[in-house]
């Protein structure tokens, strides 16, 4: 193994681990509710998509911690780690209370005006809103997991990640099934409790992400890192820093909550117009795809960090060579799960659609509609390891205006322009029409953030203060003060 592979595999296996969490608890989450029927599944997939739309919008600006805190470390200002996990950590509870909780007072009206079956509504509803009013900890937690990516100890991390899909697991089967159980395959009820379902297994993936916030954190006030960084002596919150998070942050979190905005709108609008079937299929093929996509993201942040230290210590020349190491790997990885989405696609949705409530015929119609979006899904892998990289290495960079805009205009044009198109032109094509349009965005949107990257305009950004800049800004604030 070369110094550079050894440099990234290092700090990626464990950002991998970790960024699987959240996607392992939801995927926990609809193994299980597959059990009581495919509308459960479906709704539990919306729900969650419309969720996650408002949190990404958060995850986007947090990221930023990691760039922050990757080129102080490089440039060896340790002084300024602390200044921006704080700022990480203000910014994650402002953002609960002005967005998310809002958000799930909102979310009945939302999922009303979707059109959907009056059972399905209520799911979706139920699912999000809970998801929603605990989404301090999911964002405690993102900026908690992007300090330590910064200070390359991703370690930690993981073994909250753990803990809390451990918390997730167990609570998933005592809150869905309640007294009743899986008769079916022969388990038995878990205390004396009516089964809860869809909302069961969102509170076990609420608590489970608390879990998962609540290590890093400890760690993060306790007193090694005290020593090292002066965590409890900079806790009041630095206006300075955090406008820093949002200058380059907004534009990453405008790029993944548009993103995930149309990915929403594909699945419970375009998808959803071919009915509960197509949803349920679509929700099947979409459960795989977020199992190759995370643990890419986690090579993502590994790219980010690692170009933002060498960047930081003024090398871009290692900076984009180790973005070509991680874009070697992350490709071989995608690309193996295409060849196992594709070889094994039949099996595979059938995990979700033979639930023991499930009549044979429909379970035999979602399997034959997930298996050819799975084909979709599959040829699509390697152009999403592409542009998944590319835009995390131009995030270590500070460069994030551009690649924001960039997606907004692709994800609506492409996703939400697209496959509205092919379902009117081309209805005869079904839910495989908006899953073409989506294909089209994810090449499109690698090629040219490609493109972006081997230009080199990211090498003339700076994101750090001069050591002239900081001075007068320490100035600044001892004499208001």
């Amino acid at each position: 193994m070369t110094p550079a592979v050894r440099e990234v595999w290092s700090l990626a296996w464990p950002t991998v681990v970790a960024m699987l969490s959240y996607t392992v608890m939801q995927f926990v989450d609809a193994v299980m509710v597959a059990q009581v029927g495919p509308i459960e599944v479906a709704a539990q997939g919306n729900g969650g998509v419309w969720t996650w739309a408002c949190i990404m919008s958060l995850v986007g600006t947090l990221a930023i911690v990691n760039t922050f805190v990757s080129q102080a470390i490089g440039a060896g200002r340790a002084h300024e780690v602390a200044r921006y996990g704080w700022a990480g950590l203000w910014l994650a509870c402002a953002a609960w209370l002005l967005v998310l909780l809002p958000a799930s007072f909102a979310a009945p009206a939302l999922f009303a005006s979707l059109g959907h079956g009056e059972r399905m509504t209520d799911l979706e509803t139920q699912y999000a809103r809970v998801l929603l009013a605990g989404g301090l900890a999911v964002a405690v937690g993102k900026a908690m997991s992007n300090f330590f990516f910064g200070i390359q100890r991703p370690g930690i991390v993981t073994a909250s990640a753990i803990a809390g899909n451990l918390v997730n697991l167990g609570l998933n089967y005592v809150l869905i099934f309640g007294r009743d159980g899986l008769p079916s395959m022969g388990l038995p009820g878990a205390l004396d409790i009516d089964p809860m379902g869809v909302r069961g297994a969102a509170i076990a993936t609420a608590v489970g992400a608390a879990v998962e916030a609540a290590v890093p954190l400890a760690v993060f006030l306790g007193r090694r890192l005290d020593a090292e960084f002066g965590i409890r002596r900079s806790w009041r919150p630095d206006l300075a820093a955090v406008r820093d998070l949002l200058r380059l942050g907004l534009p990453g979190a405008m790029q993944q909550g548009s993103e995930i905005v149309t990915w929403a709108i594909f699945m419970s609008v375009l998808v959803g117009a071919f009915g509960d079937v197509a949803l349920a299929a679509g929700w099947a093929a979409m459960r795989y795809i977020h199992v190759s996509f995370m643990p890419a993201f986690g090579f993502g942040i590994a790219v980010t960090s690692i170009v933002g230290r060498h960047i930081g210590a003024g090398r871009p020349d290692l900076a984009a060579d180790r973005a070509r190491v991680g874009l070697l790997m992350t490709v071989g990885y995608m690309a193996a799960c295409g060849a196992l989405m594709l070889a094994f696609r039949t099996q595979l949705v059938a995990v979700f659609a033979n639930g023991a409530n499930t009549p044979p015929e429909v379970a035999a119609e979602v399997i034959s509609v997930g298996a050819t979006l799975m084909v979709a899904a599959a040829l699509f892998q390697v152009f999403d390891a592409i542009g998944i990289i590319y835009a995390s290495a131009l995030r270590g960079a500070g460069d994030t205006l551009w690649p924001g805009v960039l997606t907004v205009v692709l994800s609506w044009a492409l996703i939400v322009g697209g496959g509205w198109g092919l379902v009117r032109l081309a209805p005869g094509l079904g839910a495989l029409g908006p899953w073409i349009g989506a294909s089209a965005y994810i090449v499109t949107l690698s090629i040219v953030l490609a493109a972006r990257w081997h230009r080199g305009a990211w090498r003339t950004i700076r994101v750090l203060e001069t050591p002239e800049e900081e001075a007068a800004r320490e100035a600044g604030s001892r004499a208001a003060s």
